[in-house]
């Protein structure tokens, strides 16, 4: 569940980021477009959320030019007649939000785009006794309900949707953490340590030395 938040009102586009990491989403900001054309080329993001009046690189290019692979986009602006909707849907964006706006709507379109953004990722993951529904934000463990940070959650979420891969701590720091993490902090092990103690015996996440983590 990664977002790329595009928006040049630096303390918007913070509080847009905070908000929706506490619905364990990795988000990165770029305020301008150009920035957010070069985090695009290096990272695949499930979401994009766009403000359309950018300086620079306009974010109609930016919409363009992001157009055509699994990226949903949702595109922000204050122009909000139909003729503005119709526009920027016809560039490619996938939905369009009128500023001002309400967060809890801002939240429930990134989730639907989420959604239209893996179409074959079921909308609940369980392996090991342990559910984990990705709309409601809850876990269970044979029928427990455990109560998670958003950080543990997100990694739960990947490791239970690996199916029983591997996945290696370099996925995890993408997918669950975003592009300012310190790969040499022991903040993934501290993470994975405490989900570990979250979800109680028998044990179910494994170290694959050199590998990674898999539930088992």
């Amino acid at each position: 569940m990664r977002v790329l938040v595009v928006e040049d009102d630096a303390v918007l586009a913070e509080a847009i980021a905070r908000g929706l990491r506490r619905h364990a989403m990795s988000v990165d900001v770029a305020v301008d477009g150009a920035r957010a054309l070069e985090c695009a080329a290096v990272t695949r993001y499930d979401v994009v959320v766009l403000d359309r009046d950018l300086p620079g690189v306009h974010g109609d290019d930016v919409c363009t030019q992001l157009t055509g692979d699994s990226t949903r986009i949702l595109m922000l602006t204050a122009a909000s007649t139909v003729r503005d909707r119709v526009s920027g849907l016809n560039l490619g964006a996938d939905d369009y939000l009128p500023k001002p706006f309400a967060f809890d709507e801002l939240v429930a379109r990134v989730h639907a785009l989420l959604r239209r953004s893996a179409p074959a990722r079921a909308p609940v993951v369980s392996r090991a006794g342990i559910t984990l529904d990705p709309a409601q934000r809850v876990v269970f463990r044979d029928g427990r309900f455990i109560r998670l940070s958003p950080k543990e959650f997100a990694v739960l979420y990947v490791l239970l949707s690996a199916d029983g891969a591997v996945v290696s701590a370099e996925e995890l720091l993408d997918r669950a953490w975003d592009e300012h993490a310190d790969p040499f902090t022991n903040s993934m092990r501290t993470t994975i340590g405490t989900l570990r103690k979250k979800l109680g015996e028998p044990p179910v996440i494994g170290t694959v030395v050199g590998a990674g983590y898999q539930i088992r």
